[in-house]
């Protein structure tokens, strides 16, 4: 038997239920109105928010790291890069990410449900990142800091106004201070995995390291995410990956749980249950040839007119 490549975490053997595209979207849907309503639910406090993300900058030009600086600075004055990296940032990872996940359920089933529980087990640890680590984006800060915030600056090309990818009038409905850790970069690098592992021509593999990159500078230039960011979104995928074998095995334990009726065990033989009745060569239904026999004369059976008529003539009397 030919051996099937696989990523460390990920499992290669078939599902042991056959999966269900109306059991797997409600379960994404989910996921995805828990990710939105944990951003929304968790604000923080602005001033600690504020505090956080001016110790990021710090450490970060502490170890010389500090990129968003002229990375800003370049899509603020080059519109022809700002706006194509704002729709990019507004978009992308509302496509790219179902349409991955719509993929591997259709062309590679065996890999679908780990490479699944993978994103949803690491998109739930951003959501406690949200909570303890409130912080506020480069483009929220004081004018002082440097930083311009290319998505109001470019909001009359899209449908976003000043309130990051949120749609015109409706930034009350996002939490701005989910900067760390950046899931716009654990999203792409999931993508990036699945696309370089299972896609199967050149251009995948390309894709695989341009989407994770491009994100990356993407959500620096605009002033979304600090770099620090973009590496606790990795950090993030990378320890999800590890856990994600660990959270199969208790969702499988679960499902055992929670399923109903007995299960048919190896040691019961067969599974027909017929309670000793089972028929013979020659018979329509069980011990048809006891019920028959003597009920003629000098034993032989009697005809029906539901046998007799299967062909064979009635005896004369």
């Amino acid at each position: 038997m030919p051996k099937t490549e696989t990523t460390p975490g990920i499992e290669a053997a078939a599902p042991r239920t056959r999966l269900r595209w109306w059991t797997e979207l409600p379960l994404i849907v989910l996921v995805y109105a828990c990710y939105s309503a944990g951003r929304l639910v968790v604000r923080g406090d602005t001033a600690g928010a504020v505090d956080h993300g001016l110790a990021i900058l710090r450490v970060e030009k502490f170890l010389h790291l500090n990129a968003e600086h002229p990375l800003n600075r370049l899509f603020t004055r080059e519109a022809w890069l700002g706006v194509p990296a704002d729709f990019w940032y507004a978009s992308l990872h509302y496509v790219v990410t179902p349409a991955i996940l719509i993929w591997l359920f259709r062309y590679r089933a065996a890999h679908y449900r780990a490479a699944r529980t993978w994103l949803m087990t690491s998109t739930f640890m951003g959501l406690i990142g949200f909570t303890l680590l409130p912080t506020c984006p480069p483009r929220l800060l004081s004018a002082g800091h440097g930083f311009v915030d290319t998505m109001a600056q470019y909001s009359s090309y899209g449908w976003w106004g000043g309130a990051a990818s949120a749609p015109k009038g409706l930034g009350g409905m996002t939490n701005q201070y989910a900067a760390m850790p950046s899931l716009h970069v654990g999203w792409a690098l999931w993508c990036g995995v699945m696309l370089w592992r299972y896609g199967r021509t050149r251009t995948t593999k390309v894709a695989a390291v341009a989407y994770p990159l491009l994100t990356t500078i993407v959500v620096m230039g605009t002033a979304n995410h600090y770099f620090l960011d973009a590496v606790a979104g990795a950090a993030v995928m990378g320890v999800g990956l590890f856990l994600t074998p660990y959270v199969m095995g208790v969702m499988d334990r679960l499902r055992t749980l929670l399923s109903f009726g007995p299960k048919p065990s190896a040691a019961s033989g067969s599974s027909i249950v017929s309670g000793g009745c089972q028929t013979s060569a020659g018979e329509r239904f069980p011990r048809q040839h006891e019920s028959l026999a003597g009920s003629g004369p000098r034993g032989e059976p009697s005809a029906s007119p539901t046998d007799a008529g299967e062909g064979a003539a009635a005896a004369a009397r």
